[in-house]
């Protein structure tokens, strides 16, 4: 990781006074083309990347860099500004129909949001924006014509890419778009940062995308601690939501897609009880979650997998649900699953760790980071059922092993608070706006 943090760590100690006046933005752009920040993560396109937009301003808001987010109007009824916390505004932009626009056909609408975007910006006095920091390819389109029509830096943050996705790709779930492959690259080379979640994505940045390591910084994400705890303990959050106390409780919670792979957890289950039927009585597994990207194609299938595998009777389908009820299904469960065949962070995995639930995930992208294996949960290598369904009987045969993993669980989370995030965000936007001034300087220079 060093190759990348030293880099961006390291101050030019005698750097003119000049330099020094705007260490920080004061006001930044924030770019959330495909995915509103008001959204319901769990649902269509939303997921960890709105927790980690909202979450992320909210924390540069306190540390007084204030932030304006550009997304996509999704309804008539929206106000075309929402102030979403002190400090923190969110910009609606008309770009395309509101309703029924599937992500795949974004890139159609990009000039029509990037007009939005300098509409807002006419009605500003020159150097209003410090900086523009865009998230997903998408945004990094609209932030790289914008950072250039107003002279500022761009940072980027991919959250994921097509051509990592595509080494990963599940069964019958749809490559990624030679499209977006070529807009990626286009966008590595002109931000002047690149904020990867961990140092293997910093590595695949550089591999696939032929990144420069000097432009390329390691910021995990956070958890919200203050929503994310163990409270009052498992067995209060089991009365609340209606679950046997004494159950073996593996939950699946994130969106229904072939990558997120829920299937995974299903035969596993169905494994398991071929094994142990005896552990049919004590087994409940809920699945929390929407349908989304190709999982939108069929939507019932999940369903229909449970019925084939015989376990149907021990799964619970529950709708999406809001961060504070969702950290209840986290404390309810006895471990959280993560079979994704690809995952740039893994946001749940740590927030599910916060609330003292170990996490039993695929050892892909930033779960190893997310999970110390061993300690705070189970990282499988491969998307075998076999091999989760050992780890589900390990647990069901010894009662102390999820509490005493999901302690230390909850004591690895601490590390990964929001403050923390936005201080390190805030370096990266400085090292940025350096950058920038000194290529402009050598460009009229």
């Amino acid at each position: 990781m060093s190759q990348y943090v030293s880099r961006l760590g390291r101050r030019s100690p005698a750097a003119p006074p000049r330099l020094r006046l705007h260490r920080r933005p004061r006001r930044i752009a924030m770019l959330s083309v495909h995915t509103s920040p008001l959204h319901q993560p769990g649902t269509g396109d939303a997921g960890g990347m709105n927790v980690y937009i909202v979450e992320l301003a909210q924390r540069l808001a306190a540390i007084n860099i204030e932030v304006e987010i550009f997304t996509r109007a999704t309804t008539a009824a929206l106000e075309p500004t929402v102030q979403l916390a002190p400090g923190v505004l969110v910009r609606h932009v008309d770009a395309g129909p509101y309703e029924g626009l599937a992500k795949e056909e974004l890139p159609a609408q990009l000039c029509a949001f990037t007009h939005g975007v300098m509409q807002a910006w006419a009605g500003h006095r020159p150097g209003y924006y410090d900086l523009v920091h865009s998230h997903y390819w998408l945004s990094g389109h609209v932030g790289w014509l914008a950072a250039q029509r107003w002279g500022v830096p761009l940072v980027h943050a991919m959250h994921t890419m097509a051509k990592v996705k595509n080494a990963n790709l599940a069964d019958g779930d749809t490559p990624e778009p030679a499209a977006r492959v070529i807009g990626e690259t286009q966008i590595v080379d002109a931000a002047d940062r690149l904020i990867a979640n961990t140092a293997e994505e910093a590595d695949e940045l550089v591999r696939h995308y032929s990144a420069d390591p000097g432009k390329v910084a390691v910021v995990h994400p956070g958890v919200n601690l203050d929503r994310f705890c163990p409270a009052d303990g498992r067995a209060a959050a089991r009365a609340r939501l209606d679950l046997p106390q004494d159950a073996l409780i593996p939950l699946f919670a994130g969106r229904i897609q072939p990558l997120k792979a829920p299937d995974v957890l299903l035969r596993a289950v169905a494994v398991l009880l071929d094994e142990r039927p005896d552990l049919r009585s004590r087994l409940v597994v809920p699945i929390v979650g929407g349908p989304s990207g190709s999982g939108l194609a069929k939507p019932e299938g999940l369903q229909k997998l449970a019925a084939r595998l015989g376990v149907a009777d021990v799964v619970r389908f529950r709708p999406p649900v809001g961060q504070e009820q969702l950290a209840d299904w986290f404390r309810a469960a006895s471990v959280l699953v993560m079979p994704s065949y690809s995952e740039s962070f893994g946001l749940v995995a740590i927030e599910a760790q916060a609330a003292g639930t170990p996490v039993l995930a695929a050892a892909v992208g930033g779960l190893p980071v997310a999970v110390r294996d061993g300690q705070t949960g189970f990282l499988v290598r491969g998307h075998n059922p076999a091999d989760y369904a050992r780890v589900l009987r390990d647990l069901a045969d010894d009662p102390h092993l999820a509490p005493r993993m999901g302690e230390a669980a909850a004591r690895h989370a601490q590390s990964f608070g929001w403050d923390t995030a936005a201080a390190a965000t805030a370096d990266v936007y400085t090292a940025a706006m350096q950058a920038h001034r000194r290529r402009v300087r050598s460009h009229h220079g």
